[in-house]
């Protein structure tokens, strides 16, 4: 595409939006996040600015979230505030999420399952609604998630502020009642920091606010590279390179739905991988795809990723130029925008339709939820992906279960009567001596265990058993040493095996582990025809 003069117009309305809306975010996630607001617009820049260049999605606008706010505070505490271990895990993140894009494992992170992503998100909105809780009463952020908030509800509520009481009021009430047609025009979380801001410095003094805000360029911090450290770090690094990926690819994909346009997954990892690294370098908290910041710069008119690198620069330069200005916002005015965000990213449609999703997908969100809001996020994503796990695989286990069909077959109907022994007084109408073992479609892990059974004893009670794959998709090795058992049980009972229809990923499968090793070669048939000549032979040799 030919950029030109018309392109900049609608890439610089883009950024220039998209910057009002990050903005009041940032610095929310930064105090949040419990390395200072500086540290959440610091985050969007360098996360804005690299993903922008380097990422594989044109419109994306990249920076600070909720869900990284969040998991960079449990990080941050779990580390006893140590910053340099903190920055880091951001930088490792970073690493790994570049890593992830270059071996190009993007597309299998989309594979998280839906429950876990929802409980996680949910989890994460109400660490966000307990967290705020504090500053909205006048009390200090409390690190530590939602039980350190619970803690400090007493203190809070004895020394109680109404000053921030009524400025994070105002906050949550702007958010809330602004008309949605002039929200493209002013963001909500921009009229809410601005008149919460003029009323905590004209009405409400009283109301504590951020405080000195460094100004200018931040230095460079250099992470810590020893063994110990690094190994400490490792688990928390790929927990947040997982949560910053998803996130990243989830908005990748609201953006590819407003604009029609394919982002390359691959390509987005390395990209938000970079910004991660040098956020951590820099002192700021790493970030991810915004949904927010990104739907804003499609409505004003951004197509191309310089609309992102505008939105980064305009931040960068409302730092320089008017960061003296942050340490009057007062904290309960970020609180309170943060406690919308909160609510809004809060998965509410699990609860509502409770009744109607599925027990055991419902099970494995609620799950992840206690586990992030009262645990931590790291917990919660591995045992959300275990649960699942767990549950999926029950489920595939009654469906690769009812694939299996196992039917004898009556000597009168597949053998014809001319091959049946004996005279009419020994004539057996109901004789079954072949049985057939369809095996129709997937076969894993799932249901390896109970295939055994399933099939077993049908196998024992015939002479000749006719193992059908023309219709197996896939067998993984699990179930592959399943049919090799079989094998042996139905050769011990001196049953004879006719492998039929073995070609495609199937044969691949078994051959890789030599299940059927035991089979002759002449016991290998294309279909049921020559299967039929094959079983007549072998029965009058019985």
């Amino acid at each position: 595409m030919e950029y030109n003069l018309s392109n900049f117009r609608d890439d610089a309305f883009g950024g220039i939006t998209a910057a009002v809306v990050a903005l009041p975010l940032s610095l929310a996630f930064g105090v949040a996040s419990g390395l200072g607001a500086i540290a959440g617009l610091y985050g969007a820049i360098a996360v804005g600015f690299f993903a922008a260049l380097f990422g594989g999605t044109n419109t994306q606008i990249s920076g600070p979230t909720a869900p990284l706010a969040v998991a960079i505070s449990v990080v941050f505490i779990s580390t006893g505030e140590s910053l340099t271990q903190t920055l880091t895990v951001a930088v490792l993140a970073g690493i790994f999420q570049i890593l992830i894009g270059a071996w190009r494992l993007g597309s299998y992170v989309a594979y998280t399952p839906y429950p876990v992503v929802s409980g996680f998100t949910t989890g994460v909105g109400g660490i966000i609604l307990f967290v705020t809780t504090l500053p909205l009463l006048g009390a200090p952020h409390a690190l530590g998630g939602a039980l350190a908030a619970v803690r400090g509800w007493p203190d809070a509520l004895a020394n109680i502020n109404l000053g921030a009481v009524a400025v994070g009021a105002t906050a949550i009430g702007v958010s809330i009642i602004w008309p949605q047609r002039l929200r493209t025009i002013l963001p909500t979380s921009v009229v809410a920091l601005v008149v919460g801001t003029v009323l905590g410095m004209t009405v409400f003094t009283d109301a504590p606010s951020i405080g000195t805000v460094p100004t200018g360029l931040p230095g460079i911090t250099l992470p810590s590279l020893t063994l110990a450290t690094l190994a400490d770090s490792a688990l928390p690094a790929l927990t947040i390179a997982l949560i910053a990926s998803i996130n990243s690819l989830l908005t990748a994909l609201v953006a590819d739905s407003m604009t029609g346009d394919d982002h390359n997954p691959n390509r987005e990892l390395i990209g938000v991988g970079m910004g991660n690294v040098v956020a951590g370098l820099i002192g700021a908290i790493p970030g991810a795809g915004a949904t927010t910041g990104t739907a804003a710069n499609i409505r004003a008119g951004g197509r191309t990723r310089v609309s992102g690198v505008m939105c980064a620069t305009i931040i960068l330069a409302l730092v320089l130029g008017l960061g003296r200005y942050i340490d009057r916002i007062p904290h309960a005015v970020l609180a309170g925008i943060l406690a919308k965000v909160g609510f809004d990213i809060i998965d509410w449609r699990f609860f509502v339709r409770f009744r109607f999703i599925q027990r055991h997908h419902f099970l494995v969100m609620l799950i992840t939820v206690v586990f992030a809001v009262f645990v931590d996020l790291v917990t919660a994503v591995g045992i959300g992906l275990i649960a699942a796990a767990l549950t999926s695989a029950r489920q595939f286990e009654l469906l690769e279960l009812e694939s299996i069909v196992s039917v004898p077959l009556l000597d009168t109907s597949f053998l014809g009567a001319l091959d049946l022994d004996g005279d009419d007084d020994d004539f057996d109408m109901f004789s079954a001596r072949v049985g057939l073992v369809k095996l129709r479609g997937t076969f894993t892990v799932a249901s390896a265990k109970r295939m055994t059974t399933a099939i077993g004893l049908d196998i024992r009670e015939h002479e000749v058993v006719i193992l059908d794959f023309s219709e197996t998709l896939y067998v993984d090795p699990s179930a592959a040493q399943v049919v090799g058992r079989l094998i042996d049980t139905a050769l011990a009972e001196r049953t004879e095996c006719i492998v039929m229809g073995m070609d495609g990923h199937a044969k691949t499968s078994l051959d890789a582990f030599d299940v059927l090793r035991r089979i002759p070669q002449d016991h290998y048939t294309e279909d049921l025809d020559q299967a039929r000549e094959l079983a007549k032979s072998l029965l009058d040799k019985a």
